[in-house]
């Protein structure tokens, strides 16, 4: 049993939403979130979550709900939240298709460690196995997806439950969590309820009942850090492997600091985006199958393996015998079933990753420090050997260029990037030099197209007034389009850097380099197009398909298309400075690869520089 301590047990009544002045399960289920700090949440309504729905509007100063145009669309939103604030992201659909709607997005967070609580609501009780009209077994569903799931069944579980599931969310390794809610758990009026025959005496801070969940249990041994210490001052060789677990942790600032002491580069991996500044002559990048080739030489050479915050992911190792072979690994994560499940570590750390940097920043002394001079010249001779540049490409538009012009123009004012998924995005990692955390929202372990547009649309919902951009490519802008609607609705000024290369750019690079350039369906023009076959000129200064400027202007958004790079700067420029949400279509040609890139299952040895 672990008995809450945060807060006193709270008497005070939340308003009614019933037309008696009753209070009924869903006006405690929304009192629960609110006392949870949830300031946000993402919910498209229907008959089942109705009750929900209603108690929610009498909240409507403590809580904003956003109505977004796909329950989809909603759960990136949440996640907008969780992965840019200390909050947890809450999102809900109805029954049924709203529900299974939120699946995708939920096994979204689970494989990028997200904290978000995902509520579904459900049939009655009593029509549950009958095959209801709109009934789906969430929690079947979801077991494998989520870090913890519940079926309410008794409207007096409510508060536990809901204190549970952000508790859950939130500790040890972050995750989703899913509360599946009847519809009559809901409507129950609190008066009504019986706990062991007697009137239930809501108490909305009850004591938790997690037996077996000890999330905070493991600390970091002094012993530990003193073998850590022991490594990096034998070492010659070292390098940092910075993941998401260090962002998660919120010990950016740790992490930099010891970093710093120690002189040692840091490579980091898709999730730990902005663990370390990528304009500090330290970082090495990006490392794995689009990293650099630089980071990707390093830690094939490395006598040692700091890796922090990590889970050793197959787009980062390749083939993963030959992946970092030559040293010995330390490894820390809070996830003890991360540890040794792909790499053998020689030093396991199971412990949160704040306190083993707060304890090697305590006590690191002058002669841990390892002497790496000749390290350090041989990585600054491969940095000056393989350095990411944007070609010249005349006049064309090269995604590269436009990204690295977007750098240019936004950086000082600290945005908050989000992409999609596909070429785009590996660009975007690329060329965009994160200076902080949290400014890069990436669907990374399950690469989610679609996941761009929504995710902006919850980060500028939760900071009004700061720069949130999508970059995004054509083929992930059309599956959730429609949340242009929501940018209007619900004025959130996102700015939109459509790079439109007609195609399944990541795709189309695979076919050209493993498929003897046959075009599988990666045209998403009209089927009678030469494109379609690879036959086309490729620029596209024809007419595109489909209009993404009409479209939406059709929403209320404003938008302009640029095609001439001669034009690009002053058309982004008007972009940055609209006053409202803005959409900058970029014609591309689609012939552009993602380099370097190490093959699926391959070495280093096996890069391909161009």
């Amino acid at each position: 049993m672990i008995v809450a301590t945060a807060t006193a047990k709270c008497t005070s009544v939340p308003p009614a939403s019933t037309a008696n002045g009753k209070l009924n399960g869903a006006d405690v289920f929304v009192e629960c979130l609110i006392r949870q700090g949830t300031e946000l949440i993402f919910a498209y309504p229907g008959g089942c979550s109705m009750p929900i729905h209603q108690s929610l509007t009498f909240r409507a100063k403590d809580i904003r709900t956003i109505l977004p145009r796909h329950e989809q669309g909603g759960a990136f939103a949440a996640q907008g939240v969780s992965r840019t604030t200390d909050q947890v992201g809450v999102c809900m659909g109805t029954s049924g298709p709203g529900a299974t709607n939120l699946v995708t997005a939920i096994a979204d967070a689970k494989m990028d460690s997200i904290p978000l609580i995902a509520i579904s609501a459900q049939v009655h009780t009593h029509l549950i196995g009958s095959d209801a009209f709109q009934e789906t077994p969430m929690v079947e569903i979801c077991r494998a997806i989520t870090k913890h799931h519940y079926l309410i069944t008794k409207t007096s579980d409510i508060p536990r439950v809901i204190k549970e599931a952000f508790y859950i969310a939130k500790t040890g390794r972050p995750g989703p969590v899913l509360i599946d809610i009847p519809k009559d758990v809901q409507l129950n009026l609190v008066e009504d309820v019986k706990v062991d025959g007697k009137p239930w005496e809501l108490d909305f801070d009850p004591p938790m009942n997690l037996p077996g969940y000890h999330p905070e249990v493991r600390r970091v041994h002094p012993n530990q850090i003193r073998a850590i210490l022991k490594m990096i001052r034998e070492s010659k060789k070292p390098i940092f492997y910075a993941g998401g677990g260090i962002i998660q942790a919120n010990a950016t600032e740790e992490f930099s600091k010891f970093a710093r002491k120690t002189g040692i580069p840091v490579a980091t991996t898709l999730m730990g985006i902005g663990s370390f500044p990528a304009d500090d002559e330290q970082s090495l990048h990006m490392l794995g199958m689009h990293g650099t080739v630089y980071s990707n030489y390093a830690i094939n050479d490395a006598d040692l393996l700091l890796a922090f915050g990590v889970r050793f992911d197959d787009r980062v190792t390749g083939k993963l015998s030959e992946f970092a072979k030559h040293g010995k690994v330390v490894h820390v994560d809070i996830d003890p079933s991360e540890i040794h499940k792909n790499k053998v570590a020689d030093i396991p750390v199971v412990a949160n990753v704040k306190e083993v940097l707060q304890g090697l920043n305590a006590m690191i002394a002058d002669e841990d420090v390892p002497q790496i001079g000749p390290w350090l010249s041989q990585l600054n001779a491969w940095k000056k050997q393989y350095p990411l540049k944007v070609r010249d490409s005349g006049d064309f538009i090269i995604p590269q260029y436009a990204i690295d012009e977007l750098w240019r123009q936004t950086i000082d004012q600290d945005p908050f990037i989000n992409v999609g998924v596909g070429q785009h995005q590996m660009w975007a990692a690329q060329f965009y030099k994160f200076r902080n955390p949290r400014r890069w929202l990436s669907s990374s372990g399950l690469g989610t197209m679609g996941f761009g547009l929504p995710a902006a649309m919850g980060v500028q919902a939760a900071h009004p007034g700061r720069l949130v951009v999508d970059i995004d490519g054509d083929g992930c802008m059309l599956m959730n389009v429609q949340e242009l609607a929501t940018l209007h609705c619900e004025k959130l000024p996102v700015k939109i850097l459509l790079l439109n290369n007609q195609h399944l750019g990541m795709v189309v690079q695979w076919e050209d380099r493993f498929h003897g350039k046959n075009r599988a369906h990666t045209y998403l023009g009209p089927v009678d197009h030469p494109e379609a076959v690879g036959a086309g000129a490729g620029a596209h200064y024809e007419e595109t398909y489909p209009n993404f400027v009409q479209i939406a202007r059709g929403f209320g958004i404003g938008a302009a298309q640029v095609r001439s790079k001669k034009a690009f700067p002053e058309a982004l420029k008007t972009m940055l400075e609209y006053d409202g949400p803005y959409l900058l279509d970029v014609i591309c040609p689609y012939q552009e690869h993602v380099l370097p890139m190490i093959p699926g299952g391959k070495t280093v040895k096996d890069i391909i520089i161009e």
